[in-house]
């Protein structure tokens, strides 16, 4: 019997939908409270409904996922703002040439600066795409794997990550946000794996419910959010222990002054243990490898 059929004579959901479209207007049938409850997207709104918002956000890319059989996956994070080097090169580019025409304007002259910062960059957005590459590859290629690409579904680090899997035709998710500006899908994600979440807390749920390893390149606020999230998850207990990569130690280690959290006694030095630095795309498939072959 097909999984999908029903087993009882009930009509589903969708009929009484489209049945309920078929009624004659009249006062009583024209009013908002008449509506079948989940069809009535103004009552699912209210601030009361909060709570099924949130299960109806955990369960559908549960479901999903479920149904294209996304078992494990290896989470990349990333910032959004670290593009391709052909991208950064024209950012550059338009940087000096504004600069160059308003030399005394500091401005022009400190987003100069952040230019060549993020083309010194852009070689991280090609490992994340080759690193994407490489693990595809690799559960295509070695019976037993099922590891699949997962991002933010973003720009930058997070759409080389997805466009990696994309290259040798392998299935990628992305966890998409909504935002006050516009943040669209990286054409790279696979479609029906692709996932828009309203809450910050129920798409982070998602990051880690089937994570076998955590990869973070160089990022931002969003990136520091997600990272600190896991290693907090790791040092309590509440996940299961993953590798948790760091890439680019220079990075890292500026960004991040973990030894002096240490000497303050706000963390434990084992604590330091919770994560590694890696610098090739090569480098972090080899300890995720060896990880996920452990388990």
């Amino acid at each position: 019997m097909n999984p999908n059929q029903r087993h009882c004579s009930f009509p589903s959901a969708k009929d009484d939908a489209v049945s309920s479209e078929k009624c004659l207007l009249s006062a009583q049938t024209c009013s908002s409270s008449y509506k079948l409850s989940y069809t009535d997207t103004d009552f699912l709104m209210r601030d009361e409904l909060r709570p099924v918002r949130l299960q109806l956000e955990l369960m559908k890319p549960e479901i999903l996922q479920h149904e294209h059989d996304v078992q494990a996956t290896v989470v990349i994070f990333g910032g959004a703002r670290i593009p391709d080097e052909e991208r950064a090169k024209e950012k550059l580019a338009e940087a000096e040439k504004a600069a160059n025409k308003n030399p005394e304007d500091k401005t022009r002259g400190f987003e100069l600066k952040v230019a060549r910062r993020v083309l010194a960059k852009a070689r991280y957005y090609e490992e994340a795409r080759k690193l994407g590459r490489i693990l595809s590859e690799t559960c295509h290629k070695t019976k037993g794997c099922n590891l699949v690409v997962m991002t933010g579904g973003g720009p930058g680090i997070m759409e080389a990550a997805n466009r990696g899997a994309h290259d040798v035709g392998a299935k990628n998710v992305g966890l998409n946000i909504v935002l006050p500006h516009e943040q669209a899908p990286n054409p790279y994600i696979t479609p029906e794996l692709c996932f828009q979440f309203h809450y910050f807390s129920i798409r982070k749920m998602h990051f880690l419910m089937r994570a076998k390893a955590l990869v973070a390149f160089p990022g931002g606020f969003g990136t520091l959010d997600e990272l600190f999230e896991t290693l907090t998850l790791i040092q309590t207990k509440k996940i299961t222990p993953l590798p948790v990569l760091l890439f680019g130690q220079t990075y890292w280690e500026k960004a991040i002054n973990f030894n002096f959290l240490v000497e303050e006694g706000v963390i434990s030095p084992e604590d330091l243990d919770l994560f590694s630095y890696v610098e090739t795309a090569e480098e972090a498939t080899k300890i995720i490898e060896h990880s996920f072959n452990k388990i």
